[in-house]
């Protein structure tokens, strides 16, 4: 399944029902009066968070989506029915913006929250609603209000608590399938990960969501490589745990942490600020052990979020789960 995390819709709610001018004809009833229903309301149309929804491909085929309209009022004091409203299923983690104005109208991420993106209209009143004491025979009534016509810009943002980070081939792909059920793409080439990949991780009796994100290059802040495809879904995650081959030179490594932090900070200053947890991979390679800890040294990161670990052998993952929990604990960011 293709990850498609923007889209641009029109959407546009029902007109209201016309009112009904209509007099009352009964046999030896004589000036009946008027008896003119009013029109009915037209459909409006809702975006309503799916939990079962990961991606915005449905509006890739789909793009133009239009409510009912009222149905008109009718004699005898029949009133039309209103039309239904016209849901439109979004996965949590959608931004819905005015594509004229650019104005956010809502930020959607709880299962079952709704926006009203376009009201319907009103339905017309009937001639029995204009009845006076100085007009008892009105031959008037309303056309229904028209609905409103809308373009909507949908952005998908990722909802996890962990975020997994790194140059492309750090191993992240590999860590994830270790510590969950996702099944990611893993190859040996980079950009093996070409979308995000959410993966549910159960340790001593608690579930963490983490996301593996397509790795970046240096320039990705300006959109180099995957860009913004890649940094945007970092903005939600309360924490993150950096990635690191250390199967190369220590300076490497080193390189290679800095250009994955100088494209967080570039692209939204406080990124930088997330607790973080150093995971050095592959320790099942001669010598990857001595080259993380001179990395780590001078990288300056703390004994303490710091992991050691084979994501192939499975070297170091418990100590790396319970350091994930720990994560979770700890003061979360609003995003």
């Amino acid at each position: 399944m293709h990850f498609i995390d923007e889209a641009t819709i029109t959407v546009r709610s029902g007109d209201g029902g016309r009112g009904c001018v209509s007099f009352r004809r009964e046999k030896f009833v004589p000036r009946g009066g008027p008896d003119g229903g009013n029109g009915g309301k037209g459909g409006s149309v809702l975006l309503v968070v799916s939990p079962h929804l990961s991606t915005l491909l449905d509006f890739r085929y789909r793009n133009l989506f239009k409510a009912k309209r009222g149905q008109h009022g009718m004699g005898k004091n029949m009133h039309g029915k209103n039309a239904p409203d016209l849901r439109i299923d979004v996965p949590p983690g959608t931004i819905v913006r005015d594509d004229e104005t650019g104005e956010t109208l809502a930020d959607l991420t709880r299962p079952g929250e709704t926006l009203r993106a376009a009201a319907g209209g009103r339905g017309g009143r009937g001639n029995t609603a204009f009845t006076s004491p100085v007009n008892q025979a009105p031959d008037k009534a309303e056309a229904g209000k028209p609905g409103r016509e809308r373009r909507l810009r949908l952005e998908l943002k990722l909802i996890a608590r962990i975020g997994l980070v790194g140059l492309p081939n750090a191993g992240k792909s590999t860590l994830l399938s270790r510590i969950s059920r996702a099944r990611p793409k893993i190859a040996e080439y980079p950009f093996t990960t070409l979308s995000p990949v959410l993966g549910v991780v159960s340790h001593r009796d608690e579930e963490i969501v983490v996301a593996d994100l397509p790795g970046l290059i240096e320039g990705a802040h300006r959109g180099a490589g995957l860009g913004h495809r890649f940094l945007k879904h970092i903005e939600r995650t309360e924490g993150l745990v950096h990635v690191l081959d250390a199967g190369q030179e220590p300076e490497r490594i080193v390189k290679a942490y800095r250009t994955v932090r100088d494209e967080m900070e570039r692209f939204r200053p406080d990124l930088s600020t997330r607790p973080t947890l150093l995971a050095f991979n592959k320790m099942d390679l001669p010598g990857a052990r001595e080259n993380a800890e001179t990395a780590r040294r001078a990288i300056g990161h703390t004994e303490r979020d710091t992991h050691y670990i084979s994501a192939v052998t499975g070297e170091g993952l418990e100590g790396l789960l319970d350091g994930l929990l720990d994560l979770r604990r700890r003061q979360p960011y609003g995003v």
